[in-house]
């Protein structure tokens, strides 16, 4: 890819009172469903592969979700059922370094390391490529039974560098990893489960609706705590147990729900035996 400035794409919206509020900007499709952000990658045309102008708006949405105090989880999909996203459009030149990609890495997502809020991959098909480290940099995988995987950039000359082959090989055992990396196979649904890189698998069918599920049982969550969570699990990851344990009491957001409403309202509610009223705060 040619080092060039990235085309910023306005958003504009429009409400609908039955689904929710809806964004439209071109390639990438935003709804905000109570406290939930859906994100689409519609550009079924090319499997939802993403060019930088794609990579851009993409990139925007997750700026304006991570801003938004008012939305607690994401959910990131491919439009169809054919393909979650076949990874970078190959149509246009490819990287050829780090400072050819946004800041925030490949669809401004996979080198996103100060996204405290959850993001659920919901695979509703092919997720190839980027497609693939895109979903690997989510919190949560739901795939479809006909979903599948593969980081095939050995096939084309090039290597997965989009954190393909740092979260694979660690997130999985790393034989299991490498008989993926080196051989750029695919995987189906089901036997990604069983490695041990997607959470669920459903129907077809019934994706969009099992993602929902998972985003709203983490809504019923304390935000707060929710995102303390997973900032402890994101850079604690590779202490010693004994470090990690001290280190994730001194993280900004551990603090922040030390001396949170929310920090107080769930103990009050549990003593009243009533639901929590969270606030975020």
């Amino acid at each position: 890819m040619a080092i060039g400035r990235w085309t910023e794409h306005p958003v504009t919206s429009s409400s609908d009172p039955i689904h929710g509020e809806h964004m439209d900007a071109g390639p990438i499709k935003v709804e905000r469903l109570g406290r939930v952000t859906r994100i689409t990658m519609d550009r079924q045309a090319r499997r939802n592969a993403l060019d930088r102008a794609a990579q851009s708006a993409l990139s925007d949405a997750l700026d304006a979700f991570a801003a938004d105090d008012e939305q607690w989880v994401a959910i990131l999909t491919g439009a169809g059922d054919a393909a979650f996203s076949a990874g970078f459009d190959l149509k246009t030149p490819p990287p050829k370094g780090r400072d050819d990609l946004l800041p925030g890495g490949f669809g401004g997502l996979t080198a996103r390391f100060d996204m405290d809020k959850p993001i659920i991959a919901a695979v509703n098909g092919l997720a190839f490529g980027g497609g693939f480290e895109m979903a690997l940099a989510c919190d949560i995988i739901v795939a479809a039974e006909h979903a599948s995987f593969a980081l095939p950039e050995v096939k084309v000359g090039m290597a997965a560098l989009g954190g393909g082959v740092l979260r694979l090989s660690r997130q999985i055992p790393y034989h299991r990893a490498m008989g993926l990396i080196l051989t750029g196979k695919p995987v189906s649904a089901i036997e990604a489960r069983e490695m041990g890189f997607v959470t669920d698998v459903a129907p077809a069918s019934e994706l969009a609706d099992r993602a929902m599920r998972w985003a709203q049982d983490i809504v019923a969550a304390a935000p707060l705590a929710v995102r303390a969570s997973k900032r402890v699990a994101l850079d604690c990851a590779a202490l010693p147990l004994e470090d990690a344990e001290r280190r994730q009491w001194s993280l900004p957001a551990t603090r922040i729900l030390a001396g949170s409403e929310d920090g107080s309202e769930g103990p009050r509610a549990f003593v009243e035996k009533r639901a929590p009223i969270w606030k975020g705060c």
